[in-house]
C-alpha cells in the first residue's frame, strides 16, 4: 500500500479514506495515514503562521511608513486579523502555541517589511513592537515610533 502512497498519493487517500470508513484495518497503511493526518495539523499552525506574518507586515509598514499608508494596507490588515481569529476559531488546539507562532513569524515579517519599505532591516525592532493582542485588535493602528 506504501508502494501506491509513493507513486499516486491522491489515489492513495482515496483508497485508505474508504479502507477507514469501511473499517477494514486490514487495508489501512497506517504509517502513511499517521503521518498525513499529522500534516493536517502542521498545516493549520502554517497557515496561522504565514498569516501572522503577513499581518505584522503590514502593521510594520504602518508604523514605519505612515506617509506611505493605503486602504490596501488597512485591508490587508482587517483580512489578516479576521482570518487569524477563524484559523484558531476552527482550531482552539492552536492556542497553546499562539505565542510561539507570532513571536517566530515577526521574524519573517521584519525581513519582508524591510525588503518592501526599502527601510534597512535593522530599522525595525528585533521581537515585536506589539503584543499578540495588540496585533488582533481591531481598533490597533500602530503610531510611527518616536524619531531618535
Amino acid at each position: 500500500m506504501s508502494d501506491l502512497y509513493d507513486k499516486d498519493t491522491y489515489t492513495w487517500a482515496l483508497s485508505q479514506a474508504d479502507a477507514l470508513r469501511r473499517r477494514s484495518a486490514n487495508e489501512i497503511d497506517w504509517e502513511n495515514v499517521a503521518e498525513e493526518i499529522e500534516s493536517v495539523g502542521r498545516s493549520q499552525e502554517s497557515e496561522l503562521y504565514s498569516r501572522f506574518s503577513v499581518l505584522l507586515m503590514h502593521l510594520l509598514k504602518w508604523a514605519y511608513q505612515p506617509q506611505m499608508r493605503s486602504r490596501s494596507w488597512s485591508a490587508t490588515v482587517r483580512t489578516q486579523r479576521k482570518a487569524i481569529k477563524r484559523v484558531i476559531r476552527k482550531n482552539p488546539g492552536l492556542q497553546p502555541v499562539l505565542g510561539e507562532t507570532f513571536a517566530d513569524s515577526y521574524e519573517n515579517a521584519r525581513i519582508d517589511a524591510a525588503a518592501e519599505t526599502n527601510l534597512p532591516e535593522e530599522a525595525f525592532p528585533e521581537g515585536p513592537p506589539f503584543s499578540v493582542e495588540q496585533s488582533m485588535d481591531e481598533d490597533f493602528w500602530p503610531e510611527a515610533p518616536a524619531a531618535e
